[in-house]
């Protein structure tokens, strides 16, 4: 009946939304486009369909939905009813903060580099497969263009042109990838 601290939404073309619920509900909620509650699914933890601060959400043409979910270094794939598909989870990876549906297909993913076992080189971005393949690497941590120190968003535009934001870097960063 409540949020706690949501972290992003997915809009779809007939007005309803879901809603990433991650610091503390660890669950993804449905709303009509009146705003009416329709479903949720998620719980605390690690197994399918479970999250550990789901941080961000979007879905695809098919209407799928992605979530990025950060705590347990995974991105999970769900119908449009919730159901669990797959999970997008690897090493090279790492912990996706945000995850983005290009209008080709791809997907796209920013890794916020806070892996506590490893030097700061893990800030990141990547445009990986529908399937989960990581098709492309670009980005890296640092201060200079191209590099993030916290990447923490990323959207796509109609043009394909990627956004990162890089929370630490206090900047936006636009790719144009071949």
């Amino acid at each position: 009946t409540h949020f706690n601290l949501p972290t992003d939404i997915a809009v779809l073309s007939d007005g309803s939304f879901y809603v990433s619920d991650g610091y503390a509900n660890s669950r993804v909620i449905k709303f009509s486009p009146a705003g009416k509650f329709l479903f949720q699914w998620g719980t605390k933890g690690a197994g399918p369909g479970q999250f550990d601060l789901p941080h961000a959400i979007t879905t695809d043409a098919n209407g799928n939905v992605y979530v990025a979910d950060r705590s347990n270094a995974r991105v999970q794939v769900f119908d449009a009813k919730g159901e669990f598909l797959s999970e997008w989870k690897n090493s090279k990876l790492g912990r996706p903060y945000s995850v983005a549906i290009g209008k080709t297909g791809d997907a796209f993913v920013v890794d916020g580099g806070d892996q506590p076992e490893s030097p700061p080189d893990r800030s990141r971005a990547f445009r990986l497969s529908l399937g989960g393949n990581i098709e492309k690497t670009f980005g890296s941590f640092g201060n200079y263009d191209g590099q993030f120190r916290l990447a923490h968003d990323i959207a796509v535009a109609s043009d394909g042109s990627v956004y990162v934001v890089d929370a630490w870097g206090m900047r936006v960063q636009k790719f144009v990838l071949q």
